[in-house]
């Protein structure tokens, strides 16, 4: 299944994509696409669902964040051993882990708002993962046992305020919409092996990222896995899992996101996000 929220934000709708790729309103059916409906229970009610017998939603509605009621956003650092090496940072010897505040979630084609005093707003496409059972100590044999299914993320980061002054990450990753997610949270049983998906991204047209899971350092079961020796792993929570190589800060000489740039990237089989560069008028 494909799950999505459209409509105004705040307002959002839950829906399913069909097979023609149409969205289906699935409001008589839940209230919301929360953690109640990505539960193990919520999606087997979901999926005796006929998309055929949902309405169709006319015209091409905003698409909020996939999930509703994310808990926690959780994300881990270098974990392509190409990434780190542009970085010129060494290989982690385990998963480095930052976090997302929940003003940063936004829908996938909401505008990438640039901070009033950013120098360095880069981009990161990664795999998004999304818990559908709690959990705590998981063994790694049977870690996507707790997973609901898959999304993309635009790790938006802005290096300066990461790595630079006190250095601290959560600053440079958590502004508000630094965590574009979505389109759809696509359910485990249609994307198979999480760890042979190609992702990529492009800027203005120029395509920068081009890179395919296999390659992590920490797959996604050792990563479910890890984090649920330091705390329970709920249904709705959202692990992003790293970015392959190509990112701004990793181009000699470094390339920075502007004002009016556009930026679309995407995961094989979990859709595709675009956005535009604004600034801030908060």
């Amino acid at each position: 299944m494909k799950l999505l929220r459209y409509g105004p934000r705040g307002q959002e709708k839950p829906g399913m994509m069909d097979a023609d790729g149409t969205i289906r309103d699935l409001s008589a059916h839940v209230d919301d696409i929360n953690s109640a409906a990505i539960s193990v229970d919520g999606l087997a009610k979901l999926a005796d669902i006929n998309p055929a017998s949902l309405p169709a939603v006319d015209g091409d509605p905003r698409l909020g964040a996939c999930v509703g009621d994310i808990g926690k956003f959780m994300c881990i650092g270098l974990n392509y051993t190409d990434h780190a090496e542009e970085t010129g940072m060494p290989i982690p010897e385990e998963p480095i882990l930052f976090a997302k505040f929940n003003s940063a979630i936004c829908g996938p084609d909401d505008d990438i708002i640039m901070p009033r005093t950013s120098t360095k707003l880069d981009w990161e496409v990664e795999l998004g993962v999304v818990i559908g059972k709690d959990g705590k100590y998981i063994d790694e044999a049977n870690a996507l046992d707790y997973v609901a299914g898959y999304c993309v993320v635009n790790d938006v980061s802005e290096r300066n305020f990461q790595l630079e002054g006190t250095g601290q990450w959560v600053k440079g990753k958590a502004c508000d919409n630094f965590g574009p997610t979505g389109p759809w949270l696509v359910t485990k049983d249609e994307v198979g092996d999480p760890q042979n998906l190609d992702l990529w991204l492009e800027v203005n047209g120029n395509r920068y990222q081009d890179g395919n899971t296999s390659t992590m350092i920490f797959n996604v079961a050792h990563i479910v896995s890890y984090l649920s020796n330091l705390f329970t792993l709920q249904v709705g929570d959202v692990i992003s899992t790293g970015t392959p190589p190509g990112v701004g800060a990793g181009m000699n000489p470094p390339v920075y996101l502007n004002v009016g740039d556009k930026v679309r990237l995407g995961v094989d089989g979990l859709g595709e996000q675009n956005q535009l560069v604004v600034v801030d008028k908060g």
